[in-house]
């Protein structure tokens, strides 16, 4: 089925957000599978220590996009649940850096398979030209607004990466 937005009075931001919405609760549901005390907003902290392990707070903060203090409530709260800990930086003994225990890094391989079968899923909705297209559009956006891409260090890979079978080009 071809979907037409031209005559819905909806933003594209608006658009974004709810097919981000969609996909972020299935990634969600499948790391409360496996960590039911993890609440939604770890998720944010979680997500820039899957992309770097071992960071300082005040760049887990400028990653998650939040105030370092709000950053720093939710590290005590991973903390205390197990899937982080502090260890002195080896550059400045005064500064800690935030690391991943063996307990996270099993939610985000939870997470990332997750987001795996969202991708497969994606390329079946789409198609392989489509969904290369909207990657492509949405890493131009990201790049135009200033921001970064990195892969999670535990290789989160897309269709794309791997070598999958054809796929036709469905239309929604």
């Amino acid at each position: 089925m071809e979907y037409d937005v031209s005559n819905m009075d909806i933003p594209t931001v608006a658009l974004l957000r709810l097919a981000y919405h969609e996909l972020a609760n299935e990634v969600g549901a499948a790391v409360r599978a496996v960590a039911p005390d993890q609440r939604p907003s770890h998720g944010s902290i979680m997500e820039q220590l899957d992309f770097e392990d071992g960071q300082r707070l005040t760049d887990l903060a400028e990653g998650a996009g939040m105030a370092p203090q709000s950053a720093g409530e939710l590290v005590d709260q991973l903390e205390a649940l197990g899937y982080v800990e502090r260890r002195p930086d080896p550059d400045d003994r005064r500064a800690k850096r935030i690391y991943r225990t063996a307990k996270a890094k099993k939610a985000s391989k939870s997470a990332i398979e997750a987001a795996q079968k969202s991708e497969r899923e994606l390329e079946h909705l789409l198609g392989k030209r489509r969904l290369k297209t909207l990657r492509d559009d949405l890493a131009h956006i990201v790049e135009a607004k200033g921001g970064t891409m990195k892969p999670p260090i535990d290789g989160l890979s897309t269709p794309q990466a791997e070598t999958s079978s054809a796929t036709p080009d469905h239309q929604i």
